[in-house]
Formats: C-alpha cells, sequence, structure tokens
C-alpha cells in the first residue's frame, strides 16, 4: 500500500479545499503526460489508474503493462509542471465556488499591505482579497496585521487567479452590519426599507417594524445607542441617522429631513418633487453642511427635494398666480387647481407641460397650452434679469452657493445641527429604555 501517496493527497485536499478525487484525476493525467514524453507517441494509447484505497498505481501502454517509476528524470518533471498547473487550477476554481456564493457578506480579514492605494487583505491562509482605493472609506488608513471588516462586493475569476473584490464604502456594508448588531433586523421583526451614504461622512437609514409592540429606531439605537455606536465605531465615527419608514411619502420625506423641522410638504408627482417648506432658523439644518442632509434625503426617499423658506414659497405663488391670470379663460380656481398638483411656480409650471393639465385638471387643451406658453415666457424673462441660463430657485440656489463658498455654514449652525442629532438619539435610547 502506498500510504505516503494517500497522506500527501489528503494534506492537499485539505490544505487547498479541493476534492481528493480531483487530485487523483490530475495526477493520473500528469503521469499519461509524462509517459507520453518518455515514449515519444502522441498517440499512443497510455492508462494510468491510482488505486484510490490502497495508493497503488498501474500504467498500460497500449494494454501492456509498464512500471511508472523507470520512465527517468525528464518526464518526471514534466510530470511535476503539469500536476502543479493542474491543482491550481482546480484551487482556483474551489476559492471561486467558495467565495461567489458569499458575493454580499462581511468577512474579516488581516491588512497585508497597500499596492499603489489598493489594500491586500488576507482573508484565509491561501486566499487574499483586494480593496480598491474607491471602496475605501475616505480618511481611514490600516496598518499591516490589523484586523478589518469589509463586504465581499465581486468575485472575478482570471487566467491566473481568483480576485475577489472587498469594499467598505458599499451601502449594503451598512445594512450587513445592522443586522450583525441588530438580533430584530435577522429576526425579520424589523426590515431596512432604504439606505442612502455617503461613505466617511454621514449615511441615512429608513427601518420599518412588523411587530407594533417593537420600535425599529429604539431598536437600532439601542440602550443608550450601544448597538448604533458599536457600528459608527467600525466606520471612523461616520454619523448615522435612523429615520422612521412610512407609507405616506410626505411623513417619509419630512422623517428623512430630520433633525430639522418641516412645516410644509407639497408633493408634485408628475415631476416626481417634493417642496418642502421650513422656517428661516431650520434652513441652514435642513440642507445641511454643503447640501449633504436634503442629498441624502433626496436619494433615501427618491423624491427631488426643493427645500423654500415661507417668504421663497409665497413669491412663486405670487408669480405663478400673475402669470395664470394673465391668460384668457384663467381665474383663481385654476391656481388651486396648480398647487394641488404640485405645481407651486411657474418652472414648475414649464417643467410639467400642457398634457398633465389637461388630463389631471380637465382644463381645456387651449387654455393649457397657453399656461404652459405664459410661464416659458416668464422663465425667460427670469433668467434674462438674473443673467443664467434658467433660475435657480430653493434649496438648489442655497447648495450652489454652500459649493463655492465653504463657510456659508457658520461654526454656530454646525453645532446646532448636531445638538438637534444629539437631542434626537437621546430620545429614541430613552423610549427603547422604557
Amino acid at each position: 500500500m502506498n500510504q505516503e501517496l494517500l497522506r500527501i493527497v489528503e494534506n492537499i485536499a485539505r490544505d487547498k479545499n479541493i476534492d481528493k478525487e480531483s487530485i487523483y484525476t490530475d495526477l493520473e493525467e500528469a503521469m499519461v503526460s509524462a509517459a507520453r514524453k518518455h515514449f515519444g507517441d502522441p498517440d499512443s494509447n497510455i492508462v494510468v489508474y491510482i488505486d484510490r484505497d490502497t495508493g497503488q498505481i498501474t500504467a498500460f501502454k497500449d494494454d501492456v503493462q509498464i512500471d511508472i517509476r523507470q520512465l527517468g528524470r525528464i518526464p518526471a518533471q514534466t510530470a511535476k509542471q503539469v500536476m502543479i498547473q493542474k491543482i491550481r487550477a482546480d484551487e482556483r476554481d474551489s476559492i471561486y465556488s467558495e467565495f461567489v456564493q458569499r458575493k454580499g457578506e462581511i468577512i474579516s480579514g488581516t491588512v497585508v499591505r497597500y499596492e499603489g492605494g489598493t489594500l491586500i487583505v488576507n482573508i484565509d491562509h491561501w486566499t487574499e482579497g483586494f480593496m480598491p482605493k474607491g471602496e475605501q472609506i475616505m480618511g481611514q488608513t490600516h496598518r499591516p496585521g490589523e484586523r478589518v471588516r469589509c463586504l465581499i462586493l465581486d468575485v472575478k475569476e482570471t487566467s491566473s487567479q481568483v480576485k475577489i473584490i472587498l469594499s467598505r464604502t458599499h451601502p449594503d456594508f451598512i445594512r450587513r452590519l445592522f443586522e450583525l448588531e441588530v438580533p430584530e433586523i435577522t429576526e425579520k421583526i424589523i426590515e431596512i426599507r432604504a439606505l442612502a451614504r455617503e461613505a466617511g461622512y454621514r449615511t441615512k437609514v429608513a427601518v420599518a417594524s412588523f411587530d407594533d409592540k417593537v420600535d425599529p429606531v429604539g431598536a437600532c439605537v439601542g440602550v443608550r445607542g450601544s448597538r448604533i455606536k458599536n457600528i459608527v465605531d467600525e466606520l471612523g465615527g461616520e454619523k448615522i441617522d435612523i429615520v422612521r419608514w412610512n407609507e405616506s411619502s410626505q411623513v417619509l420625506v419630512a422623517n428623512a429631513l430630520m433633525p430639522a423641522k418641516v412645516s410644509e410638504i407639497v408633493l408634485c408627482f408628475e415631476l416626481g418633487r417634493a417642496t418642502v417648506i421650513v422656517d428661516e432658523d431650520q434652513l441652514s439644518l435642513a440642507i445641511g453642511k454643503h447640501g449633504q442632509n436634503v442629498r441624502l434625503a433626496a436619494r433615501l426617499t427618491g423624491w427631488d427635494i426643493d427645500i423654500l423658506t415661507p417668504e421663497e414659497y409665497n413669491q412663486g405663488i405670487e408669480r405663478l398666480t400673475s402669470c395664470v391670470k394673465s391668460v384668457e379663460q384663467a381665474d383663481d380656481t385654476i391656481v388651486d387647481k396648480l398647487i394641488a398638483l404640485g405645481v407651486i411656480s411657474i418652472l414648475d409650471l414649464d417643467d410639467v407641460g400642457a398634457e398633465p393639465l389637461t388630463n389631471e385638471l380637465k382644463i381645456e387643451a387651449k387654455v393649457a397650452e397657453e399656461l404652459v406658453l405664459a410661464a416659458a415666457d416668464e422663465v425667460k424673462a427670469m433668467a434674462a434679469e438674473s443673467g443664467e441660463e434658467k433660475p435657480q430657485e430653493g434649496v438648489q440656489q442655497e447648495v450652489s452657493q454652500q459649493e463655492v463658498l465653504e463657510e456659508e455654514v457658520s461654526e454656530e449652525e454646525v453645532v446646532e445641527e448636531e445638538a438637534a442629532e444629539t437631542e434626537v438619539a437621546e430620545e429614541e435610547g430613552s423610549r427603547d429604555k422604557e
């Protein structure tokens, strides 16, 4: 019995996670290649069989038994090279089949080194993962030997290796962290309905509960913020806003803009736009630093959000009313219908067009066309006055100003925003404790 061969096959199969039958097949094919090399006859009928129980090797050439050990040094080198190539191919197939099934999971690995900005992570003793610079959280650096958790983003098979792409910036990384920290999510009592993230800065998560007795926000925050703190620490201090999901778009948009307090919301389904009216002292809080709060809220809810002060809102309504009254056969009732449709400015009227006015508001086609033309003329006149191609209103103008002037949000406003966020977190934590 060739116990040594059996032991070697057993060790290779265990260390490289390869099926033993595949290794035996590779050895047999390697010996066939060596025999053909020895006899110099590529078309000869050579058969090699390894007994799986005893390890005994038998070989035949044209139905005549041969001694595989008498082939010599050069055929042995050929067998060695063929065997190495085939075992490496089996190893790649094993790694690919294992990790392609784990795509989307969180794994823990050891940082090895940086290569041109790409972080190399040792996932286990035979596999390395690659985290491109774009998938690393901005501002975070990792030292060799450090343990790091990341998401398996993709698995690609190349001719020479299997590339396992890792990520710490993907939104699903946050989703998986919540599943690990909040048992109610794993048990399907709480569900993450939507998630929007700007990695390294801020994330908004909308959660809903299937059990009326379980508060989704309080459960995710944990007692005194213990659960959310673990996630924030893992992300290096990234802010996380937990939002209560609601089927009503108006309530959801208001929740998504927290900690800012919203006075009124007007939805325009034709444009997919939500116009939010906030008091002057809540404007900077609603927009967020460099427009981050409203930007994430828009991505979370799926609505294009414009934020206006009451004064800006009233000015838009006045311009709209003046424009409508300039058209014959149009009266104040049409203005009320337009507002009910979510059209609150001449810009909205110009974007909506005539067809929805006819279909939804039952306005005569001719009158609808004249209203849209009047709105277009008014928009052009406003653009000429302001020197822009198209005038901006509400939050869009505010955000552009903040991008140009980095100090648009003062230190007092930043402190106000952080204080409001802390107050919300404490309220949810105390509710969960009760």
